[in-house]
């Protein structure tokens, strides 16, 4: 799934070790998603894609993400994952990727079809 908006709050980043021993570390941002009813979603990246994607607030992102639910005495907790992103260039890049468009119409050869 992708999920677009603006990230409007970068969170403290959290670590620390599992039962096994392993580190982890944790990093969540609040993202503003556009449309006429904006919504608010909270998005974790985790381990090194922490220091991949280098999310900063401001920025206008498009996410991959998995959504995970898992229960925990009784109560469920869901939590949003991300694990690819695309940052928004403003717009300019895409302009002038598109190619340019030439006309069917030269001064020289008046009502031609050009097929």
């Amino acid at each position: 799934m992708e999920l677009s908006g603006k990230v409007i709050q970068k969170l403290p980043e959290v670590g620390g070790n599992s039962k096994s021993g392993n580190a982890w570390r944790k990093q969540e941002f609040i993202l503003e998603t556009g449309g006429q009813y904006p919504k608010k979603v909270c998005v974790s990246l985790w381990g090194d894609k922490i220091d991949q994607f280098s999310i900063n607030e401001g920025e206008n992102v498009t996410l991959s993400i998995d959504v995970e639910s898992r229960e925990y005495n009784g109560r469920w907790y869901t939590e949003v994952k991300a694990f690819r992103v695309e940052k928004s260039g403003g717009g300019s890049a895409a302009t002038s990727a598109m190619p340019e468009v030439d006309t069917f119409h030269s001064e020289g050869e008046e009502d031609k079809l050009p097929f």
